[in-house]
């Protein structure tokens, strides 16, 4: 049951952190022809995982409750996916092609870039 509140804790602290920090950046770029907010936190969130998966593996670094917590719990509250695929396939059906194409690319990249980038960090 400790496993299942870990996991729960870290999702609503993820969850709430993902709404601020998305909102926030929307708001400070006020262009609503792109999801940035969301691009951002995917971004922010592929790094952090990147980071603490690779202390986790270097160094033995967290417990295993700290690892549900946090990467289980708040970092799977904190990405948001779904709400990439969710606004990319809106961005398409509405004909908007080279909003929807930026998207994948610009998350894939830069996400896939930013694990790797706190991988070798960590180390």
């Amino acid at each position: 049951m400790i496993k299942i509140l870990l996991v729960g804790a870290g999702g609503f602290l993820g969850s709430i952190s993902r709404y601020a920090a998305g909102g926030l950046v929307h708001r400070i770029l006020e262009n609503p022809w792109f999801p940035y907010g969301t691009a951002a936190v995917n971004i922010l969130g592929c790094f952090i995982i990147g980071f603490f998966g690779g202390l986790m593996e270097s160094r033995q670094f967290f417990t295993p409750e700290i690892r549900l917590f946090l990467m289980v719990g708040f970092l799977g509250g904190f990405t948001t996916f779904s709400s990439f695929g969710y606004e990319t396939i809106t961005l398409a059906r509405d004909a908007q092609l080279f909003a929807a194409f930026s998207n994948v690319l610009i998350q894939l990249i830069l996400g896939l870039g930013a694990v790797w980038l706190g991988l070798n960090l960590s180390r």
